[in-house]
């Protein structure tokens, strides 16, 4: 398969992703890089040159925003990021759509099956 097809595909659908991750509770940028390749072989290695520029999107959009708190472990800080409310609004929109969006799909991915075309 063309590695620029699979791409395409991640492309869409990684910021709804990083949303539900970080709707799932306050988190920093290096705990969603490991969630979401701890989670998610299919999506490949995820790069932090990959997801900071989504966090950054996100955050200019209004859907996130992120707080600096002190790093417990080293001393250091660490910026956390949470869902604002515009951010839940347009989860929950973009969820219903995907809801709506795979199941049109896999009626056209099943239809083809049943039809004994895959090879």
């Amino acid at each position: 398969m063309d590695p620029r097809t699979v791409q395409q595909f991640k492309k869409g659908s990684l910021e709804m992703i990083l949303l539900c991750l970080i709707g799932g509770g306050e988190t920093y940028g290096y705990a969603i890089l490991e969630e979401l390749n701890r989670r998610s072989a299919v999506l490949g290695w995820a790069k932090e040159g990959t997801v900071y520029p989504i966090l950054y999107r996100l955050q200019g959009a209004g859907l996130i925003q992120s707080r600096v708190a002190p790093a417990a472990a080293n001393g250091g800080a660490k910026k956390l990021y949470s869902l604002t409310e515009q951010g839940r609004e347009t989860l929950g929109e973009l969820l219903r759509f995907w809801d709506a969006y795979s199941a049109c799909v896999e009626d056209f991915v099943s239809a083809y099956r049943e039809k004994g075309e895959m090879t």
